[in-house]
């Protein structure tokens, strides 16, 4: 094997490792739209039960199914990650790219408003929103979402001024180009590849703070199963069926860490200087 391929190799093994623990994840998520154990109120089984048969993985405080609530815990992780990017991803792009083709005097006021928002913890700022609503799958998306638009707005801005600083954009400009066809030709092209990178991070921190608002009960209400209230149902009996907490703290440390090396794979890919240090 040559030195390049070996090379090519050691940069796919993130991206390859990421992409199989998010799609077990995913996988168990699909199979729960379909299939599952019991039902999610299902409170037949006695209560805190070791894993066996029927319950392959025990019961919790209330006889309900451990491996039911887990999967469809996977659903809710995913959709509270995919649901937080797309939300965040299409406020901030719009409003990174409001402050990149903006004046001077409102680029700066858009900067400070983002940096007034950043300052304030994504958790914290997801939970001051999330207060104010009645806890839901949805409210918690919302939250999130809106926490996240400020990071991306921010880092959108960033790399919007780096590109219309180029000069095959004012070489462009003086052929007669309209903005719109500059946007679509030339800034979204060269912006894409650190965003996509940037939101595959946010992806996990999406998941982590739904898991957070879940554990303090902003989050998906009963009878759906979330990680984060399943840790918080189960920390008060971990010393007697520890798999209730075990369980589903293993799953979001897999579904992060997953989604982190995917992130860390596509920079790779998508940076080429990056590529060309690590040969």
């Amino acid at each position: 094997m040559s030195a390049q391929a070996r090379t090519a190799r050691r940069r796919s093994l993130p991206l390859t490792a990421g992409c199989v623990l998010v799609g077990l994840v995913v996988a168990v998520a699909v199979v729960s739209l379909f299939w599952v154990p019991f039902t999610p109120d299902d409170t037949s089984g006695d209560r805190l039960m070791p894993p066996g048969l029927p319950h392959l993985l025990g019961t919790d405080k209330l006889g309900r199914d451990l491996l039911t609530q887990l999967m469809i815990g996977a659903r809710i992780a995913l959709a509270a990650g995919a649901g937080s990017v797309v939300l965040g991803g299409v406020i901030g792009l719009a409003a990174g790219l409001a402050a990149g083709f903006a004046t001077r005097w409102l680029d700066d006021v858009v900067s400070a408003l983002l940096d007034i928002l950043i300052a304030f913890p994504t958790l914290l700022l997801a939970m001051l929103v999330a207060a104010t609503q009645t806890a839901s799958l949805t409210s918690a998306i919302v939250a999130i979402g809106l926490a996240m638009s400020a990071i991306v707005a921010r880092l959108t801005r960033v790399l919007v001024k780096r590109v219309l600083a180029q000069d095959y954009i004012t070489a462009s400009r003086t052929s007669g180009t309209s903005w719109p066809r500059v946007i679509a030709e030339h800034v979204l092209p060269n912006i894409w590849p650190t965003l996509t990178v940037n939101l595959a991070l946010q992806f996990g921190l999406a998941v982590l703070a739904e898991a957070s608002l879940s554990y303090l009960g902003l989050g998906a209400p009963p009878p759906n199963a979330s990680w984060g209230r399943m840790l918080a149902e189960a920390q008060a009996s971990v010393f007697i069926a520890p798999v209730g907490v075990i369980a589903p703290g293993v799953l979001i440390v897999l579904l992060v860490v997953g989604v982190n090396l995917v992130a860390d794979g596509l920079r790779d890919v998508a940076d080429p200087t990056r590529r060309r240090r690590r040969r």
